[in-house]
């Protein structure tokens, strides 16, 4: 499973927090997916997607 971060990231380290084996910054200060969603990562990346403020987060 893959997980896409859409424009509108503002940045606020949500993702980064709650899934840090998925979510990072990149050089430009917003976040990204750079690592696929594992069965033992599945859990941290749906509550970084819960708690996304601006819903910007999609798990495929």
């Amino acid at each position: 499973m893959k997980a896409k971060v859409n424009e509108g990231c503002i940045a606020c380290g949500m993702c980064v927090s709650l899934c840090p084996e998925v979510f990072q910054f990149t050089d430009e200060g917003v976040a990204e997916a750079y690592a696929d969603i594992t069965e033992e990562t599945m859990e941290a990346a749906e509550n970084a997607k819960d708690n996304c403020p601006v819903s910007v987060i999609d798990l495929s």
